[in-house]
């Protein structure tokens, strides 16, 4: 039997090696946003992990919520994922015991870039972080995520419309233009408070939409989920170049 003819089974679901654990909310997921399917150009797979409301993950800690994380990872690990990541950057508070318990390459929070763009910088430069919600991110979530706790953040609670929308009210209606505005205050606000800062990185899996307006709006390299997805994505399916 040729064995070049042999179909490989062992999955539910092929072609989509990466699988993404999604908080349960109902407000809008633009283009650009980890939840909008259009933002990759490649296959994923969701599972939203019940009673994970952004609120109970960001503000709370995601206190009792490691064993749904852990469930729902299971499931997309058994459809077919080969590497799981998360739709919230405060995630990072799980990042070794979700490694632990599902056995594939893991990859909770776009913070985990932080100290790979620290590597790139001059010296005297450090990264800047930029969070939906200051108030809420521990010296737990940077250990979580390997980052140095002495690394300058800010949020945007103190906004108009990204914080309210996303966290307090997961709201059916955004104002786009009043979200983005909050971004970019908060990124001029942290560089102005730091002028040490010599890139950011984007908590947030809903900020990737802004990164573009906010590099123009600051001269800095910005890195958020979309960069480190597809850094994680070529990894599981490196490009195969012609001999």
């Amino acid at each position: 039997m040729n064995s070049q003819t042999i179909a490989r089974g062992g999955k539910s679901l092929y072609g989509a090696p990466l699988g993404i654990l999604m908080l349960e909310a109902r407000f809008p997921r633009i283009p650009g946003d980890m939840g909008n399917a259009t933002t990759w150009d490649f296959p994923v797979l969701y599972r939203v992990v019940r009673g994970a409301s952004p609120a109970r993950v960001v503000l709370d800690g995601a206190k009792g919520l490691l064993d749904a994380f852990i469930e729902a990872g299971r499931d997309l690990v058994d459809l077919g994922a080969e590497a799981i990541t998360t739709n919230c950057g405060f995630l990072a508070i799980y990042q070794r015991e979700l490694a632990a318990a599902l056995d594939v390459p893991v990859a909770t929070s776009s913070l985990m870039q932080v100290p790979w763009v620290q590597a790139t910088l001059p010296p005297g430069k450090r990264v800047g972080v930029l969070t939906v919600s200051g108030g809420s991110l521990t010296p737990a979530h940077m250990d979580g995520a390997g980052i140095p706790r002495d690394t300058p953040f800010i949020g945007t609670e103190h906004g108009r419309e990204f914080f309210r929308v996303l966290i307090q009210a997961d709201a059916m209606d955004m104002d786009v233009a009043a979200a983005e505005r909050d971004i970019l205050d908060a990124g001029r606000a942290l560089v102005a408070r730091h002028p040490d800062i010599g890139a950011i990185v984007l908590e947030c899996t809903n900020m990737p939409p802004y990164a573009a307006a906010l590099r123009d709006a600051l001269g800095l390299p910005v890195f958020d989920i979309y960069s480190m997805i597809n850094w994680f994505q070529l990894g599981l399916r490196p490009r195969s170049f012609a001999r």
